[in-house]
């Protein structure tokens, strides 16, 4: 089957609403999608009212901003109860840490003599409740401070550059604590990004595993086809299970289109075997 299980939608970073989303990736030919938006849960409805017309099994999931050992790291729930209390009250408290986040960076751009960058990133943002880096770097982008959205991130936006901003997300106990308290389960996204050694990567993966996260993803957008021998050999080393997903945010901004990726190795236990 064709399987997407990470994607996003306007309710975070995306450029497509979620119904939207969910047609392209119909005509995608994809027949399991979740909607993974980050730290927020608003777009499912939407979501899976347009998969249910279109015949596709939709599961409800997030993606959480976790800070691990000064690194920040992504998890992404899938299965999750958009209902579920204390998942939302989690994600709530993140919300809240990224609208500060938010005022710093605006604060940071203005010292640098930008004095519109929050307003900026605001009008590219239709959830007034979820300010990220990448609507400072579309508005930036759009407004001729750089080519590209990747020119700004470099510019602007990146660790010793004039807007960036650190910040401390949830820890990463809590998140996959939420994840599971909600029913759901947790998964590592696109591990070959973040910039741990491999003894490190192995020293989070064993820590997430032991607290109770379920997989990595194996086979994504954002890992070259020899990322994906590479975190399958993890996956098989720690007996984690493997996902798949595109993190499609839109046309322009993403490696890969929704269902476009290959197909996992056969021998790993895919994620959504016991669904």
């Amino acid at each position: 089957m064709n399987i997407d299980l990470h994607c996003h939608s306007t309710a975070s970073d995306g450029l497509l609403k979620p119904g939207e989303l969910v047609a392209r990736a119909a005509a995608n030919g994809v027949e399991v999608l979740a909607l993974t938006d980050h730290d927020d849960l608003s777009g499912l409805a939407e979501a899976r009212a347009e998969a249910e017309s279109r015949g596709i099994r939709f599961v409800d999931g997030v993606e959480i901003s976790v800070t691990w050992e000064r690194t920040t790291v992504h998890i992404v729930g899938l299965q999750v109860d958009p209902e579920d209390p204390v998942l939302r009250s989690g994600l709530e408290s993140v919300r809240e840490g990224r609208a500060r986040r938010a005022e710093k960076i605006g604060d940071a751009l203005e010292a640098a003599g930008i004095p519109d960058g929050l307003a900026g990133a605001r009008r590219y943002a239709e959830n007034p409740n979820l300010i990220s880096r990448s609507h400072f770097a579309r508005y930036l982008a759009g407004s001729g401070r750089a080519p590209d959205m990747k020119s700004v991130f470099r510019r602007y936006l990146v660790k010793d550059k004039p807007g960036f901003v650190e910040h401390r997300w949830a820890a990463l106990a809590d998140a996959v604590s939420w994840i599971r308290a909600s029913g759901g389960t947790a998964v590592v996204a696109h591990p070959g990004r973040y910039k741990l050694s491999k003894a490190e990567m192995k020293t989070f993966l064993a820590e997430f595993r032991d607290r109770g996260g379920a997989g990595i993803e194996v086979v994504t957008g954002s890992h070259s086809p020899e990322q994906y021998l590479e975190f399958a050999g993890v996956a098989r080393e720690l007996g984690l299970s493997a996902s798949r997903g595109s993190d499609y945010h839109g046309k322009g901004e993403s490696k890969a289109d929704l269902g476009a990726l290959p197909r996992l190795p056969d021998d790993l236990n895919p994620v959504w075997r016991d669904w």
